[in-house]
């Protein structure tokens, strides 16, 4: 009869070896078994995706970037342009940003501190330059205000924090089109109206696509009195990480003070502003 050390001693190894191998066991399944994503997930994960496409994106480019099924995609796009956060693009097949998502990036870049550093770059590039300025972005087919400082003239142009303006006859809209990838600029070229606001205004796609090019080679943009009588403005882009345009600075001035050609003069200034921008994007 075995002693019962030796029932014990040969036991302990199988039962300790057999808890060692079920406790990895269960390590591994965890390891390559991983939670499936929640639908919120896979629902941010699809308006980033959308957010960062230079176009309208179609459900088969989504489900092809987020691996995810086709019937999966088009349930939850289907939700979030009910919500407002996508829209329809005109072959109702493709998808771009909605309403919804247009107004949470604006009020995320407009509340909090990094609005009030922003603000005083602005303040100080006023102090400057002597001139009204603004912080802009792409909204849609407009140009949307995110921030402004007014010089401190009586004569003066007042548009309140998000306003909108067209992009064929202002400095930032032009900027924006001029930057923008061709794909993306022939689209909006495509939708928009052109209507002469004054005399000066470009009211032709192929003028538009002229003075782009023009744009681009200088780095700059300037409104020739195109969007209001006797206003000139020049402009200059906020570059994000990846060296894209998200935001543009731009000073305007009533004719009867500045000429372009001064307010020219002024556009290292607008760039140095412009480059404390882009790091508190």
């Amino acid at each position: 009869m075995p002693k019962p050390s030796t029932v014990r001693s040969s036991r302990a190894p199988r039962a300790g070896g057999t808890a060692l191998r079920l406790a990895r066991s269960a390590a591994s399944a965890a390891t390559v078994t991983p939670l499936p994503a929640s639908s919120s997930e896979r629902s941010l994960r699809l308006l980033q995706c959308v957010a960062a496409a230079e176009r309208a994106i179609s459900l088969a480019e989504l489900a092809e970037r987020l691996e995810l099924p086709k019937p999966t995609l088009h349930r939850l796009c289907t939700q979030l342009v009910a919500q407002g956060f996508l829209a329809r693009d005109l072959d109702e097949k493709s998808y771009s940003a909605g309403a919804a998502l247009r107004a949470l990036a604006f009020d995320t870049l407009n509340r909090g501190t990094t609005r009030g550093l922003r603000h005083d770059v602005l303040t100080r590039l006023v102090d400057e330059v002597g001139e009204t300025c603004n912080f802009t972005t792409l909204d849609g087919a407009q140009i949307v205000y995110l921030d402004r400082v007014e010089a401190r003239w009586p004569l003066r142009l007042t548009l309140d924090v998000g306003s909108h303006v067209p992009l064929h006859c202002t400095s930032s809209g032009k900027l924006f089109l001029a930057t923008l990838p061709e794909a993306q600029r022939e689209a909006l070229l495509a939708k928009l109206e052109l209507p002469a606001l004054t005399a000066n205004t470009i009211t032709t796609v192929k003028a538009l696509r002229e003075e782009c090019a023009a744009i681009a080679r200088a780095g700059y943009s300037t409104d020739r009195e195109e969007f209001i009588a006797g206003l000139i403005a020049v402009a200059v882009p906020v570059l994000g990480a990846a060296g894209a345009i998200r935001a543009a600075v731009a000073m305007h001035a009533p004719t009867a003070r500045l000429s372009l050609e001064q307010a020219k003069k002024q556009l290292p200034r607008l760039r140095a502003a412009a480059r404390e921008l882009s790091a508190l994007l």
